[in-house]
C-alpha cells in the first residue's frame, strides 16, 4: 500500500510535507506540438472542488481553437493560479494548485505563491533580449539607413539557420528585415535575438506619435487573439520563404451540376437534410488528382522531399476569430455523401472553437472555396510545410464555342481554380499535369465511380 501511494506522488510529481498529503502545482499543458503559450477560455471547477477522472477542469485557448482539458485522475481544485480570460501563458507555467481527495489544503495558497514568484524568472530571459538597447546609440540618423540597405532585397532566397526561423516564427519577426551575420548573409540565433531591440526601440516612438497629433481619426484598437498572431506569423513566413507560383485554369462545371441534381434528388428521400455540395465533388476531384499526379501531394522538409502516400485535405474554414483548416482524412478513399458529411461536422466544430489538434494538424494538401461569397478568381497562400493549395472561385454561366450548336456558341457553366505551388517540390510542369487531372475528373464526374 505504501509504495503504491509512493508510485502515485511521484507519477503526478506532488509536494509533499508532514501537513498534507500531496498537493501538486498544474502546469499549463502542451495541447499541440507546435503551442508555446495558451490563454484560459474558463474553469470549469471552483476553488475547493472536487473532480474525478474524465471531468473537464478547463477550457484552454490555443492559437487555433478552445479544448477541453479533462482530469486524469480523482483530486481536488486546491487553488486557481491563472484565471478565465487570463492569455499569453507559457507551456509549463504553473495554472493551479491540485491534491487528492481529503488532502489538508491549507498549505495551497502558500504553493501557490510560490509558483507566482517563479514566473518572473521566465519572462526575465524575454526581458534581456529587448533590453539589450545597445543599438540604441546606433540610432543615430546614419546607422538606419545603412541597416535598410542591408536588408534582404525582397524576392530573394532568405538563408537562416532552422534555430533562427524557429525563434523568428515564435516571436513574429521577418527574417527578410534582419541583416545575416554568418557566412554568405546567413541568418542565425543571435541575429534574430538582436533584432528585438531596434523594434522595441521604433515602438516607443510610434506610440509617442499619437499623442502629439490632435486629429487622428476615431479607432477602436482590437487585441491580437492567439490564432491571429499565429496565422500572420505562419502565412508571413510562408510568403517570404516559399518561392510560390500561380497556374489558373476554367473548368466546365455542366456535368458536375446534372450530377449533383441527381444525387440530392435521391439522398433528399432518405434524408432532407443531406445534401452534396459543389464543394464535394472538388475534394473528391482533388485526391483522385493527386492519386494520379502524386508529386503535388508532397512536402518540402529541408534534407528530404516526403512524398504522401494518401490525400488528407485540409479545408479553408472562415470562424469568428480566424482561418483555420480542418482535415478531411483519405478523401480517396470515401465516397462522396461521407465526404459531404464528415465536412459538414468539421466546419461547424471549427467555427464552434471545439476542433481537437489532430482534426487540424497534418494534412497534405488544402483547399480554399470563396465561391460561396462570388468571388470568380483569387490567389491563395500555401499553408506550409504543404506545397500546394487550391483556391476555388464561384462557378458562373459564360458563352463559350460549340460547334455542334446551331448558333456555334452555348452557355456554360465555368469555375475557375487557381493553384499555388511551391517551386523546391513542384516543377510547373507537374502542377499543369495535376490541374488537367483535376479538370479531367470534374468535366466527367463519372470517373469518381470507376
Amino acid at each position: 500500500m505504501a509504495s503504491a501511494l509512493a508510485r502515485t506522488i511521484l507519477a503526478r510529481r506532488f509536494h509533499v510535507s508532514a501537513s498534507r498529503h500531496a498537493l501538486s502545482k498544474f502546469a499549463m499543458p502542451a495541447m499541440s506540438p507546435t503551442m508555446t503559450e495558451g490563454g484560459i477560455a474558463s474553469w470549469k471547477k471552483k476553488e475547493g472542488e472536487t473532480f474525478a477522472a474524465g471531468d473537464v477542469l478547463l477550457e484552454i485557448e490555443t492559437d487555433k481553437a478552445t479544448i477541453d482539458v479533462e482530469a486524469q485522475d480523482d483530486g481536488i481544485l486546491a487553488k486557481i493560479i491563472a484565471q478565465d480570460g487570463q492569455k499569453n501563458i507559457s507551456v509549463g507555467s504553473p495554472i493551479a494548485i491540485i491534491g487528492e481527495e481529503g488532502d489538508d489544503i491549507s498549505g495551497a495558497e502558500q504553493l501557490a505563491a510560490e509558483a507566482a514568484s517563479e514566473k518572473p524568472s521566465t519572462p526575465a530571459k524575454d526581458e534581456k533580449a529587448p533590453e539589450a538597447p545597445k543599438p540604441e546609440p546606433t540610432k543615430l540618423a546614419e546607422p538606419p539607413k545603412q541597416e535598410t540597405k542591408a536588408e534582404v532585397p525582397q524576392g530573394d532566397r532568405i538563408f537562416a539557420s532552422p534555430i533562427a526561423k524557429k525563434i523568428a516564427l515564435e516571436r513574429g519577426i521577418p527574417l527578410a528585415k534582419i541583416k545575416g551575420t554568418g557566412p554568405n548573409g546567413r541568418i542565425l540565433r543571435e541575429d534574430v535575438e538582436k533584432y528585438q531591440a531596434p523594434a522595441a526601440a521604433a515602438a516607443a516612438p510610434t506610440a509617442a506619435a499619437p499623442q502629439s497629433s490632435a486629429g487622428l481619426p476615431d479607432y477602436t484598437d482590437i487585441p491580437v487573439s492567439n490564432m491571429r498572431r499565429t496565422i500572420g506569423t505562419r502565412l508571413t513566413q510562408s510568403k517570404q520563404e516559399l518561392p510560390h507560383y500561380y497556374l489558373t485554369l476554367d473548368i466546365n462545371m455542366d456535368k458536375v451540376f446534372k450530377l449533383r441534381e441527381v444525387f440530392n434528388k435521391t439522398l433528399g428521400e432518405k434524408d432532407k437534410s443531406a445534401k452534396l455540395s459543389v464543394n464535394d465533388f472538388v475534394l473528391k476531384a482533388v485526391a483522385c488528382a493527386l492519386a494520379d499526379v502524386p508529386e503535388a501531394n508532397s512536402a518540402w522538409l529541408g534534407e528530404v522531399i516526403r512524398q504522401y502516400n494518401k490525400a488528407d485535405i485540409s479545408v479553408a474554414v472562415a470562424t469568428p476569430t480566424g482561418l483555420i483548416t480542418p482535415i478531411i482524412k483519405d478523401v480517396g478513399a470515401k465516397g462522396l455523401a461521407s465526404i459531404s458529411a464528415e465536412g459538414k461536422a468539421l466546419a461547424k466544430k471549427a467555427r464552434d472553437g471545439k476542433l481537437q489538434p489532430q482534426e487540424y494538424q497534418g494534412g497534405t494538401f488544402t483547399v480554399s472555396n470563396l465561391g460561396m461569397f462570388g468571388i470568380s478568381h483569387f490567389t491563395a497562400i500555401i499553408n506550409p510545410p504543404q506545397s500546394c493549395i487550391l483556391a476555388v472561385g464561384a462557378t458562373q454561366p459564360t458563352l463559350v464555342p460549340a460547334p455542334e450548336e446551331e448558333r456555334g456558341f452555348k452557355v456554360a457553366q465555368i469555375m475557375k481554380v487557381t493553384l499555388s505551388a511551391d517551386h523546391r517540390t513542384v516543377d510547373g510542369a507537374v502542377g499543369a499535369r495535376w490541374l488537367a487531372a483535376f479538370k479531367g475528373y470534374l468535366e466527367n464526374p463519372l470517373t469518381f465511380m470507376l
